[in-house]
């Protein structure tokens, strides 16, 4: 399968955290990194001049403050992110941006995939793509969207899973990386479902997205559940306390299994696509259940 090369925009400071993720991109073999300085009084200059080029952006937690990022929106310098950083619930640069954990870059390829995705249903809500006067003064966003269709397709993202970067293609190694990776993911899902409902809808989304475009299988979503709570329950044994309420963190499996098969639901394509397409993917589903990881 032919596999688009995406240019991502590095809004990084911290130099380990931009080396590691030039090396998890370099895995994935489908993304190329502009960095891009963070020098304030260039920075817009900067983004503007490769504007042309970018496909998306990673932002460091804080490598630009709430001034810069305001900046970014009101002069419609909107591309599909990935946030690094802290998963707080709480919206940095735009509503269709992806939130990934500093630790957990083994998953950045996979959240790439779905910012561009988020932001390209943006575009297409209702529908159809927003017309220029709907977006902010001097806006790029709407030729942005038309560009990234025109380059991987919408329904490419969905339907176009690269199987390379599928769990059972992954060499044995990547692949134990990957689910310990997932783990933590899933950890702060639990962590913060009852006491922090924004920061657990982001830590689920961000489980999902790699879940949904690693194929992972529905069972092996529900070992990683089991393996969490198994070890909480001996660790609190050991210290004479009840695990009986980790039960209730059934409730957190079963939102995430929801919005797992809902994005299996979305990729199935629409009526304009065909019923033979439908049907192709709705086997394609299916398939997936059965698959060993």
């Amino acid at each position: 399968m032919a596999v688009t090369e995406l240019v991502i925009g590095a809004l990084v400071r911290n130099e380990l955290l931009l080396k590691s993720c030039r090396q998890w991109l370099r895995e994935a073999d489908r993304f190329r990194l502009e960095v891009i300085p963070l020098n304030p009084e260039s920075l817009f200059d900067a983004l503007q001049e490769r504007w042309e080029d970018l496909d998306g952006v990673l932002i460091e937690q804080g490598a630009l403050d709430r001034h810069g990022l305001d900046q970014l929106r009101t002069q419609g310098m909107l591309l599909p992110a990935v946030v690094l950083g802290d998963v707080t619930g709480e919206v940095d640069y735009h509503d269709a941006e992806v939130h990934l954990q500093a630790d957990q870059l083994e998953q950045l390829p996979y959240n790439l995939d779905a910012a561009v995705l988020r932001f390209l249903e943006r575009s297409q809500a209702k529908g159809r793509s927003p017309s220029p006067t709907e977006l902010p003064q001097g806006s790029d966003q709407w030729r942005l969207s038309q560009r990234l269709e025109e380059r991987i397709g919408f329904l490419g993202v969905f339907y176009k899973r690269d199987p390379r970067l599928f769990l059972r293609n992954l060499p044995a190694d990547e692949r134990s990386e990957l689910l310990a990776s997932l783990e933590r993911s899933y950890r702060d899902v639990l962590l913060s479902y009852f006491r922090d409902p924004p920061a657990a809808n982001q830590a689920i989304e961000s489980f999902v997205n790699t879940a949904f475009f690693c194929d992972l299988a529905i069972t092996r979503a529900v070992e990683i559940h089991m393996k969490l709570i198994d070890g909480w329950s001996k660790q609190l044994a050991l210290e004479g306390h009840k695990s009986d309420f980790l039960q209730d963190c059934r409730l957190a499996l079963l939102d995430v299994m929801a919005h797992l098969c809902e994005m299996y639901r979305r990729s199935i394509p629409p009526e304009s696509v065909g019923a033979g397409a439908r049907a192709s993917a709705g086997s394609a589903v299916a398939q997936q259940e059965e698959s060993p990881s």
